[in-house]
């Protein structure tokens, strides 16, 4: 009898590991259509979870009827039921607005191209600035470089340095144009004008911080600051400038 159940029982636990295989199958952006990576994935009938490959691929164990979660901090969580053990496609949709490639052409150039061609037509006051070392190494040691002492004290230097100065200013601001356009802050915040010029005014970000953030950071602080615009729209408002009244009576 102890030998039948022993039996018995070896068979049903073979049967019902012979049951759990393994399913595999691709993560993809369903707006791009390209694999997507670092997605956790979870069988929450076997409470098992992974991690889906550089390349979107993925194999959990799982048996037809189990439900597979699959989540990523920056796209929707999907569900799907296993219905059998044949390779999965999944398409993930992504909670950021995707952003589509941009040819640049002369008419429009990135802030790069445009200080190079400034760099260009001020060679002769910039470079000169750019390029002179004020510690000049020779045989006989460290000393101060010639151009470089002129270029600090003399007026034309100075001068030159203001140039740069000014020129470094615009560059910066034109990196954040370049990046915190109205073309792209309307595709977010889907304001109008003229709330859109004054939304853009109001919560401008800093040179350093569009440096920083990535495109999903960036499109968050967007949302955010959107939140508090449409809390407090008179928020930063300017005090109106004084009425000034001119006499024009003449004794």
């Amino acid at each position: 009898m102890k030998l039948w159940l022993t039996c018995f029982f070896s068979v049903l636990c073979a049967t019902a590991f012979s049951q759990e295989k393994e399913v595999t199958g691709i993560v993809f952006n369903k707006d791009t259509k390209t694999r997507v990576a670092k997605v956790n994935v979870q069988n929450i009938t076997s409470r098992k979870t992974v991690y889906n490959t550089f390349k979107g691929e993925f194999t959990i164990t799982a048996n037809p009827g189990d439900l597979l979660v699959f989540s990523k901090p920056d796209m929707y969580t999907d569900t799907l039921k296993v219905t059998g053990y044949a390779a999965m496609a999944v398409y993930m949709r992504p909670k950021a607005i995707p952003l589509q490639e941009v040819t640049i052409r002369d008419s429009f150039l990135t802030p790069e191209k445009r200080l190079a061609n400034t760099q260009r037509d001020y060679s002769k006051i910039y470079g000169s600035i750019n390029n002179a070392d004020l510690l000049k190494i020779g045989p006989g040691g460290v000393g101060f470089g010639p151009d470089a002492l002129y270029n600090a004290f003399s007026k034309s230097g100075r001068n030159a340095e203001k140039l740069r100065n000014i020129i470094d200013a615009e560059y910066r601001q034109s990196i954040i144009d370049y990046r915190f356009n109205k073309a792209f802050v309307q595709g977010i915040t889907h304001l109008q004008e003229p709330r859109l010029t004054d939304f853009m005014q109001k919560y401008r970000p800093g040179y350093y911080l569009v440096l920083s953030l990535g495109d999903y950071e960036f499109i968050n602080y967007i949302k955010t600051n959107l939140k508090r615009y449409l809390r407090h729209p008179e928020a930063y408002e300017l005090a109106p400038l004084p009425q000034i009244k001119w006499d024009t009576d003449t004794k």
